[in-house]
């Protein structure tokens, strides 16, 4: 799909373009706004959600996680992406997988949808979305699924094993897919970088929905910003 995507160079509307100090700076303020809104809806909130409580303290550091998109300039480009990524726009026909549903989150505005990024901001939404895979059973939230209270201990180190996996092997032919595609970080560290940030942004933009939409599901992006935290130190 990026490939596809990033292989056009007649129509300005999606040739490539070159990451630039100024539009990183722009991801960088863009996140830190999100991180901001997110944790004063949290505290907000904490007194009637009381598992909000875990996350208060992890503003600053999501910040200062951000700040390594102003490291220096990446040599990466931006793309039209997805935009909205995950396994509910992926389907198997029997021979072959479909990706559908191309016009972005409804959330965002006509413009913001157009505006080019980074593709590794669709693969940080299908990793999420494996996370969600994983641990809506756990916490009941599966349709035509339940898991005994007891066996929730069991299960939960399995999850956490098939989310590992399945990310994992997910970026390995990811990476391997897109090596050739001009698109990614030339660098060594910089593709985790960005796939870093857009995790931990994507996961904050889950909390505030679950916040607003579906308290019960608020453990799933607590659980996904406090493991993102944990692996970066």
């Amino acid at each position: 799909m990026h490939r596809a995507l990033g292989a056009e160079e007649d129509d300005e509307a999606f040739t490539p373009e070159l990451f630039s100090m100024l539009y990183q700076r722009s991801m960088y303020q863009s996140m830190r706004a999100l991180a901001k809104r997110t944790f004063q809806l949290a505290r907000a909130h904490a007194k009637d959600i009381p598992a909000l409580a875990e996350v208060l303290d992890y503003e600053g550091e999501v910040i200062e996680r951000y700040k390594g998109l102003l490291a220096g300039k990446m040599d990466a480009r931006r793309i039209r992406a997805h935009g909205d990524y995950h396994l509910g726009q992926v389907l198997w026909t029997g021979k072959d997988f479909m990706i559908i549903d191309f016009e972005g989150e409804p959330a965002r505005s006509l413009g913001e949808r157009r505006i080019k990024r980074s593709p590794l901001r669709d693969v940080a939404g299908m990793i999420r979305s494996f996370h969600y895979a994983a641990f809506s059973g756990l916490i009941g939230q599966t349709s035509g699924f339940s898991l005994r209270p007891e066996d929730r201990a069991a299960m939960e180190p399995w999850l956490g094993v098939w989310y590992r996996w399945v990310s994992a092997a997910f970026l390995a032919e990811y990476w391997d897919a897109s090596a050739d595609g001009g698109f990614l970080p030339g660098g060594r560290d910089e593709p985790q970088v960005l796939l870093d940030v857009f995790l931990l942004e994507k996961a904050l933009y889950e909390l505030s929905y679950e916040i607003n939409n579906r308290p019960d599901w608020i453990d799933i992006p607590l659980r996904g910003i406090h493991e993102l935290l944990e692996a970066g130190d």
